[in-house]
């Protein structure tokens, strides 16, 4: 027997077969557009999403060695976002993406007022711009006839559902941000006056229970993928809490670092911490525990602008160039916030800006290059210590996670022990080892993730590089401070806003 998996990416679309064992037999990955019609937004067109999915599960089934039968179908997709219905199920316009920066001014209004910080304090999540009440409040000021229209605000997890069983709903993982009463499982009414959205609260489609959350394929859809109608189909969380899953982070203290576009580091806990400075996201787990997650806007990027910067091919020779330095250069670190809209987690400042600090002419190229490997490692540790929780293994993932010198440094920098998965799909790994418990055939996500996850290379931090990197942390978290005092931004007299400074010795602001 085998088990298909989907994924429903933003930017790609995977299919995996898995087999008895849980590994990879053949994988098919298409990829989807995404729309840009105006500075900030991002958009997705629905229905071709839905045809994507159609041909790259044909396509894995074309090509799995064999033709075992499929035991059921589960899937993972991309989070949050607004991906509107009519009562007939049919999109009213395109998908609005959980990168979507359109209400950008609601979010100002917002912070301003209180608002964000106090929704962090009832459920545990930082309002994001791609988020259900940003983009219902962005709707209603300048697109209210679409609202009107509309029955039913789905995420990209519920309109595939909606297409495979004729379901439409919501799991917790989807419903967590910004609505959820994690004490209840349903939506906060508090929340929702709170954002000033009762009239849309229509649009809030149901919470389904964990036994919900596996339906039949309809025999429409049977036809169009080429399955047998009635087929289980399991909703599995959405990405990054399924990838969690995918790498057997599932108990208290375990944590996953996806390293990535984003550096989102996860970690599960046995209940929502809603104190501190608000940041990050909390996801419903079930059974009380919730994964508390801190997706960066700064990740592969900031890599990839550092090998322009120093004139290298990409990534893998800036790590290369990298490691020919054994631990931080003296003096030396990098704030690595080079995106344009600032940081979001472990922290929201849309105004933060990167910097070198302690620059003199003493420093090489290969000391840059490893001040911000070392830099990007330190903001991992800085969400495991935004988490309040004590985290006893981070299991790494995503394209970073290919370097042993890498996954070696954020052993020692964050001192705890490392490790890195056998698969390379780590989203269809979770919504595989989802859809065996919900179908029964694993007792629960600890069995399954203990006989099925495979973590073959291990990294212990070295204690005496784990205490030079918790000094130079120490001095990381200072030098934000100063840098945020400061505005971020500060400019030589004449220099244009958001032009490159040098201010002070050895401080180079981005």
């Amino acid at each position: 027997m085998s088990v298909l998996a989907v994924d429903l990416g933003t930017t790609v679309i995977k299919s995996v077969v898995l087999d008895d064992r849980g590994e990879e037999t053949a994988v098919a990955r298409l990829a989807t557009e995404v729309r840009r019609p105006h500075p900030g937004w991002a958009e997705q067109d629905m229905e071709a999403v839905w045809e994507t999915v159609v041909r790259s599960v044909r396509q894995v089934l074309a090509e799995r060695p064999g033709d075992d039968p499929v035991r059921f179908l589960a899937f993972t997709a991309q989070g949050d976002g607004v991906w509107l219905v009519d009562a007939a199920g049919r999109p009213t316009g395109p998908a609005v993406l959980w990168s979507d920066g359109r209400a950008r001014d609601v979010l100002a209004a917002w912070e301003a007022d209180g608002v964000l910080a106090e929704g962090f304090r009832r459920n545990g999540s930082l309002t994001c711009g791609g988020m259900p009440n940003a983009v219902f409040s962005w709707f209603a000021a300048h697109d209210p006839a679409r609202l009107a229209e509309s029955t039913a605000s789905l995420t990209a997890a519920g309109w595939l559902f909606l297409r495979l069983t004729g379901v439409t709903a919501v799991d917790t993982s989807d419903a967590s941000a910004p609505f959820l009463d994690h004490a209840t499982g349903g939506y906060d009414p508090e929340l929702i006056r709170l954002f000033g959205l009762e009239p849309y609260a229509r649009l809030l489609p149901r919470v389904l229970r964990e036994e919900e959350r596996v339906a039949q394929l309809t025999g429409e859809a049977a036809g169009l993928l080429g399955l047998p109608p009635g087929l289980p189909v399991v909703m599995a969380p959405y990405d990054i809490a399924a990838t969690a899953r995918g790498v057997g982070a599932v108990s208290p203290g375990q944590a996953c670092g996806i390293l990535g576009t984003t550096l989102c580091t996860e970690v599960v806990r046995e209940g929502p911490d809603t104190g501190g400075e608000p940041s990050g996201v909390t996801i419903s787990c079930g059974d009380g525990r919730v994964l508390r997650a801190f997706p960066t806007l700064n990740g592969a990027d900031v890599l990839s602008w550092a090998a322009r910067t120093l004139d290298l091919a990409g990534p893998p020779e800036l790590a290369e160039l990298a490691f020919r330095r054994e631990g931080p250069p003296p003096g030396l670190a990098f704030l690595p916030y080079l995106s344009p809209a600032g940081e979001r987690a472990p922290f929201l400042d849309p105004r933060a800006r990167g910097a070198f600090w302690g620059l003199s002419l003493e420093h090489t190229r290969t000391d840059l290059a490893r001040a911000v490997l070392d830099g990007l490692s330190l903001m991992l540790r800085d969400s495991l210590a935004v988490s309040g929780t004590h985290v006893t293994e981070l299991r790494l993932c995503g394209g970073g996670a290919n370097s042993d010198a890498w996954c070696r440094l954020i052993a020692d920098v964050t001192g705890v022990p490392t490790s890195r998965s056998a698969d390379t799909e780590l989203g269809a790994k979770g919504a595989f080892l989802t859809g065996l418990v919900l179908t029964g055939a694993a007792p629960g996500l600890e069995h399954a993730a203990a006989e099925y996850v495979r973590m073959p290379s291990v990294w212990q931090p070295d204690p005496e590089r784990a205490r030079a990197y918790g000094a130079l942390y120490d001095d990381f978290v200072r030098w934000r401070t100063l840098a945020r005092a400061a505005g971020w931004s500060s400019q030589v007299p004449g220099a244009r806003p958001g032009q490159p400074a040098a201010t002070g010795r050895g401080v180079l602001r981005d």
